[in-house]
């Protein structure tokens, strides 16, 4: 089964959140197996940001597994169509997509290399438990629109 993973940086504290994320969870579990990897977000108390980078980076890059697409700022921007067809072709080449959401320091250029795609959704800044929920739904959505779906219109 074709596996689609999101690695994440920190951990989701809003039930609200939760909630969303477990039920776009449930809806994909027919089209994939769908998991989401969280990696400890540094503090910024005692150390410098470039050092947190550095840290969660490592973390990260332990976790990466087949077609990866880093979401970052500078990234191509993607409509929902291009992104189903992202999906797709992962699917049919690897079988496994692994898709990073950084943390609030953003995410290294370490990871950024190792990455097959970068995707932006915007040029706006998102809460990064926002931001997974809308990236699960994209994917959803990708899934939905792949199927011939109704959800996407």
């Amino acid at each position: 089964m074709f596996k689609v993973n999101i690695v994440a940086v920190g951990k989701v504290k809003e039930k609200y959140f939760e909630q969303g994320i477990a039920e776009y969870s449930k809806r994909m579990s027919r089209f994939c197996e769908f998991n989401i990897i969280e990696c400890k977000e540094q503090s910024l108390e005692d150390i410098p940001e470039s050092v947190a980078l550095e840290r969660e980076s490592e973390e990260i890059i332990k976790k990466l597994r087949g077609f990866i697409v880093v979401m970052a700022i500078e990234g191509e921007k993607l409509s929902s169509e291009k992104l189903s067809k992202l999906l797709i072709s992962a699917k049919d080449s690897v079988g496994e997509i692994t898709f990073v959401i950084g943390s609030s320091c953003g995410i290294s250029d370490l990871v950024k290399r190792r990455a097959d795609k970068l995707i932006s959704f915007s040029d706006m800044t998102f809460p990064h438990t926002l931001f997974r929920l809308m990236l699960c739904e994209q994917v959803y959505r990708g899934f939905m629109i792949a199927g011939g779906g109704k959800y996407h219109k």
